[in-house]
């Protein structure tokens, strides 16, 4: 018997206090009692303890602070190397590599390609890993493997040798965002999560501070033995490595064997065809491909398009630290927001308008107008900002361990989509200026938006429809794991 059907015996049971259980009634406990041995390992937990007595609001507070200091800045650290990892090689397109290995535009535009095909292939691999493996063990590995990747990328001097290295970093990066979207769904409320995603995202705008100050300095180094595109990925590859290895960013795990958060270990086909024919799926990977198409082509070409402007190699490096501030501003104050008044969609929506005017500064003010131009770049990294949203809409909105892995597989791949698709908008016969690359910006900032005010009516809708049913509750329905179709007294988040 499933769980909906563990439900409708409960009903026909009424489990009557005032006399011995019909033999429905008991079949209906055995039913349940079966269902929760395949639900949360936080229901095991919670049938095999004492009872801790209620929990005041103060206690709650203080025991909200102490996993925050405890896994946010691990989290934080992990997200800012895989970002600064990945787009080292737009600093060093700035500093030498298109000589060095000898590569034409239309080549670097395929390093990007590279990269985010061997991460969009490698999302359901690592969902199901995950789900296997103890998710931040599974993530410590895949650290230290991506650090060893971008400090060997320092030996590479020919376009071969980077497609191989691009190919294997986004193989092992690619576990890094559904693996952090897993651990912050298990230890956060859902009005916690925005906030807390949105911190750790912070690792897009400072790893871009930081790329941008180490692309300084390491410019000013000369050596007969290395360039200096090659000892920045040797150094930060090497620093990569230690954290992976030293800091130990699988000791979120000892924490997570407490059974204080969620998860489920038993894969469970129904739920990856519930995700798969589930509407919101499909809109939530519309409006992260559409938004992604300007992110790729930013993260990827911010160097060569503020080098465009007029500006040298090591002015370029600096000019790009407004980048990261603009970044990290938007992405606290959307998900501070986002959190604060439980509305997802419409942040997305508020950091998208800005997004796509940058790109019409940037197609349409005259060549002259530096200034205007570079703020027009400096906007475009709001449009970065919406993806902690996208990822904290899916950890509020999509139920069961199974459905939670297969649609955070679908996110990151519309992500890897995206940035697929973005790069290759910039073709080598617009250059210098790229307009058409810059008006895909303003358009696909207009789709995502308008997407999301589309999901956010369908999520109001669907909330209107479940007020109107009347099922009893089972209890620990919420440790079951159950999907969001399954638990009809489940709600969206807008």
């Amino acid at each position: 018997m499933s769980v909906p059907e563990t439900v409708t015996a409960e009903k026909k049971s009424g489990h009557s206090s005032l006399g011995p259980l019909s033999d429905v009634e008991i079949g209906s406990v055995d039913v349940v009692e079966e269902s929760a041995k395949d639900g949360d390992e936080a229901l095991r937990f919670l049938r095999n303890q004492h009872d801790a007595g209620r929990m005041t609001a103060e206690d709650e507070r203080k025991l909200v602070r102490k996993i925050d200091w405890m896994i946010m800045p691990l989290m934080w650290c992990c997200y800012c190397l895989q970002y600064l990892d990945k787009t080292l090689v737009n600093y060093a397109a700035v500093m030498g590599l298109y000589d060095d290995a000898n590569i034409t535009t239309a080549q670097f535009s395929n390093l990007a390609l590279f990269f985010y095909v061997s991460y969009l292939a490698l999302e359901f691999p690592h969902g199901w890993g995950m789900q296997r493996f103890p998710t931040a063990k599974y993530l410590g590995a895949a650290v230290a493997l991506w650090g060893l990747v971008t400090a060997l990328t320092c030996v590479c001097k020919n376009y071969g040798a980077l497609v191989a290295t691009r190919i294997l970093l986004g193989c092992f990066e690619s576990a890094v965002a559904p693996s952090l979207i897993l651990i912050t769904g298990m230890w956060y409320k859902k009005q916690e999560q925005p906030l807390r995603t949105g911190i750790w995202y912070l690792g897009v705008g400072t790893g871009t501070m930081i790329g941008s100050l180490i692309s300084f300095g390491f410019q000013h180094y000369t050596s007969k033995t290395f360039t200096s595109w090659q000892i920045m990925f040797l150094v930060v590859g090497l620093i990569t490595v230690s954290v992976g290895v030293v800091e130990k960013v699988w000791a979120v795990e000892r924490l997570r064997e407490n059974q204080t958060g969620i998860e489920n270990k038993h894969f469970k086909w129904h739920q990856v065809v519930e995700c798969l024919k589930d509407p919101q799926t499909w809109m939530l990977s519309l409006i992260t491909i559409s938004s992604n198409v300007p992110n790729g082509a930013v993260s990827s070409y911010q160097a060569t398009l503020i080098k465009g402007f007029g500006f040298d190699s090591k002015h370029t490096a600096l000019l790009q630290l407004p980048s990261g501030a603009v970044s990290i501003i938007s992405i606290l104050m959307a998900t501070y927001l986002a959190g604060r008044f439980d509305q997802r969609g419409l942040n997305v929506v508020t950091l998208l308008v800005p997004g796509a005017i940058g790109g019409a500064l940037m197609a349409f003010l005259p060549n002259s107008n530096k200034a205007g131009k570079l703020i027009g770049n400096y906007l475009t990294n709001c449009i970065g900002a919406s993806l902690p949203l996208l990822y904290s809409w899916v950890a509020a909105n999509i139920a069961g361990h199974t459905k939670k892995v297969t649609m955070n597989a679908i996110l990151l791949m519309s992500f890897c989509l995206g940035n697929i698709i973005g790069p290759l908008t910039f073709r080598q016969n617009d250059a210098p200026d790229f307009v058409p690359a810059k008006i895909t910006i303003i358009v696909t900032c207009g789709i995502a938006a308008g997407l999301a005010l589309v999901l956010r009516m369908y999520y109001t809708w669907e909330n209107k429809r479940r007020e109107t049913l009347t099922e009893e509750r089972v209890k620990d329905e919420e440790f079951l794991d159950l999907t969001d179709k399954e638990n009809k007294h489940f709600r969206y988040r807008l």
